[in-house]
């Protein structure tokens, strides 16, 4: 059967996709393009913030219009939403032929190849749930980099996120099934690897062997054919110095240190129940900074969380612009059932919240742009992600994560996908650089 898998929501959702994908197609099934050519649709959902809950929705919705027009055979919806709200998708979109929670991987290729149709549902409880995993993953060749899964789920409990109760406490992945992976990926040449988790600092926290990240990114330096390796989402808590000297002076691994930070106002901070101070945020990051003047540090702010004054916000918005961060994003706080954040009584309005997402969007728009202008005449090291014809080539720099960051536009001859080439920057276009390939 030809199916097509929507997929929704961050990396780690992406990977389980990956392995769903490899397994059909290892029993004989057919994966396409796009859902105008597929039988069946798997809509791979998030259910993490309201925006995300509203997309997966509404993806749902369009598909099972589809399906009641008879232009598709079966519609399967897996992932976060049905993890979390299984019986009202199961009530509220009768279309569907069945709800998967979270590594239900074989229950839905058994419903996809039987004549039964209908609201299935069948998923495990979030506590019972064990490591999300395939024997086999679906490769996209067309592109150099992967995301690599290396845990799962998470035990921290900051007061704002509901992810402990969809995908469990946390769990390390065993460093043999990664670097299986890692090679696997490597073969069918990828030249960057993105170690992706809820928590990355935190990998072997739960083993009983002492293992912990620098143990594993020692053993994926070893994988024959992987260039660069970036270790994503990191909890200022558990950065160490021995980490940010690892990363610092790795031949493979990039100095680079995505560690969300949510706030600095010590108030703020306790209240979402991250358990560190502005002062360690401080110490932290001048401890990178001056591991090297090359680290990029990029990090998220969430404004509107329940208690946030106009002090607060001032506060934040001033450390903002002091410390002047490579990369970072900014969300207006999104209330989630379940969590301790909604039970702490008044927040700023949504509008409020919006208002001041705005303003320290505006405000790092312009340090970036500074930081990019600076770059003009220096060579970087770009890893080319796409070939266009007629244009320049589509790259990123060390310090940049695809997706998230910018890009670099790079002129030149003989440029491959895959090449890490060395490329002066002519120009900054607004987030963007250009640059030509350099010699040597």
């Amino acid at each position: 059967m030809k199916f097509y898998i929507k997929k929704l929501g961050c990396p780690k959702n992406d990977v389980d996709g990956d392995y769903l994908a490899g397994r059909l197609v290892q029993l004989g099934h057919e994966l396409v393009a796009d859902s105008e050519g597929a039988e069946a649709i798997i809509v791979n959902t998030c259910g993490f913030i309201l925006p995300a809950k509203e997309e997966s929705i509404a993806e749902i919705l369009q598909f099972e219009e589809q399906k009641k027009r008879g232009r598709i055979k079966k519609l399967f919806v897996t992932g976060c939403l049905s993890q979390r709200y299984g019986e009202d998708l199961q009530r509220d979109i009768p279309g569907v032929d069945g709800f998967f929670g979270l590594g239900k991987i074989e229950a839905l290729i058994e419903r996809l190849d039987s004549n039964l149709t209908g609201g299935y549902l069948v998923r495990d409880p979030a506590s019972e749930l064990t490591y999300t995993s395939g024997d086999i993953r679906y490769v996209e060749e067309s592109y150099p980099y992967a995301y690599l899964k290396i845990a799962e789920g998470c035990d921290r409990y900051c007061a704002y996120c509901a992810i402990p109760y969809i995908r469990g406490r946390y769990r390390s992945r065993p460093i043999r099934e990664i670097i299986d992976e890692a090679q696997l990926l490597a073969s069918r040449g990828k030249k960057e690897l993105i170690l992706v988790s809820q928590e990355g600092s935190g990998y072997g926290r739960d083993s009983k062997d002492g293992t912990d990240i620098i143990d594993l990114l020692k053993a994926l330096e070893k994988v024959a054919g992987v260039e660069w390796i970036r270790l994503m989402y990191l909890h200022p808590e558990a950065v160490t110095k021995q980490l940010i000297d690892y990363l610092t002076g790795s031949a493979k691994v990039l100095g680079y240190f995505d560690i969300p930070l949510q706030h600095v106002s010590d108030k703020i901070l306790k209240k979402m129940n991250r358990r560190v101070t502005r002062r360690e945020i401080e110490n932290l990051l001048e401890k990178i900074r001056q591991a090297s003047a090359e680290n990029i540090i990029r990090t998220t702010f969430i404004t509107g969380f329940p208690g946030e004054t106009e002090r607060d916000f001032e506060e934040l918005h001033e450390f903002m612009e002091s410390f002047k961060f490579n990369r970072l994003g900014v969300f207006a706080y999104s209330p989630e059932e379940g969590t301790a954040a909604v039970k702490m009584g008044r927040r700023p309005s949504a509008r409020m919240a919006a208002e001041r997402q705005d303003i320290l969007m505006s405000l790092q728009q312009g340090i970036a742009f500074e930081k990019n202008i600076s770059l003009i005449d220096k060579i970087q090291k770009v890893i080319i992600d796409e070939i266009r014809q007629g244009a320049p080539a589509v790259g990123r720099s060390m310090g940049d994560c695809p997706e998230i960051d910018q890009q670099v536009y790079v002129k030149g001859e003989g440029l491959v996908v895959g090449d890490i080439v060395k490329a002066r920057i002519v120009m900054a276009e607004g987030y963007d650089l250009i640059a030509e390939k350099a010699g040597g």
